[in-house]
């Protein structure tokens, strides 16, 4: 009797335990997909270019590796007066940066809570032009490289040096790359603005080579008329 009832036990038990284990792996699963394919790079920088309807707001979210650097800028390209709102939000949803109306501007984070940060665009101020908008962004964990110098240093090499050398490299490349972003977003400003000019010069000296050859036939036509002989008409002499 007493084995019996151990049997029936260790039936229930047993499948309680798979369902368990089951939904375990499910949530782990579950967590691993929402997070980035980039968590794991020690360095992450894009490029966007966004077009912001008349009227309209965007906001764009990033996510960033707790300790890691964030650096995001943004600069109007071009359409209407060339300026937007501007705003981030960490991610406690708190405004870091408040919405200002600029042509360009940058935020930085240096040390990152970790999370989805907010990154808006505001063209509401702007009712009737859409705009084209440049948007960089970095994400930088620096303390990735002491990862790397352990496991080397578990070969018994002394690599104190050459981790601060490859700091100090990464970090050089990370300026090199916002000054690179804002020398794109300068030249991409200029060429659109050389395009506008183009395409306006190009329509008014149309209109003024229109403007002149009517102006020209109309005068033609009207001297003509004043010197006309009508043929039927009889002299008085």
């Amino acid at each position: 009797m007493g084995l019996t009832w151990q049997r029936l036990q260790l039936n229930l038990f047993l499948p309680i335990a798979l369902i368990c284990c089951g939904l375990l792996l499910k949530t782990c699963s579950a967590q691993e997909a929402q997070k980035p394919w980039y968590e794991k790079l020690p360095a992450v920088a894009m490029d966007y270019k966004v077009h912001i309807d008349a009227g309209k707001e965007d906001c764009y979210h990033q996510y960033v590796q707790a300790g890691a650097t964030f650096y995001v800028s943004f600069s109007v390209v071009r359409g209407g007066d060339g300026m937007a709102g501007f705003a981030v939000r960490n991610p406690a949803g708190e405004i870091v940066k408040p919405y200002q109306w600029q042509a360009t501007s940058d935020y930085t984070d240096q040390v990152s809570p970790g999370g989805y940060y907010s990154v808006c665009i505001d063209n509401q101020f702007s009712r009737f032009a859409g705009k084209l908008v440049n948007i960089y962004i970095t994400v930088v964990k620096y303390d990735a490289w002491d990862k790397y110098a352990k496991e080397i240093e578990e070969l018994q090499l002394n690599m104190q040096n050459f981790t601060t050398a490859i700091g100090t490299v990464e970090r050089n490349i990370n300026d090199m790359l916002g000054y690179q972003a804002h020398s794109r977003h300068r030249e991409s400003r200029d060429y659109a603005l050389l395009l506008d000019n183009n395409s306006y010069i190009q329509t008014f000296s149309i209109s003024q080579i229109v403007v002149i050859l009517i102006t020209c036939s109309v005068q033609v036509f009207f001297v003509r008329k004043l010197f006309e002989v009508k043929s039927g008409s009889k002299s008085r002499i």
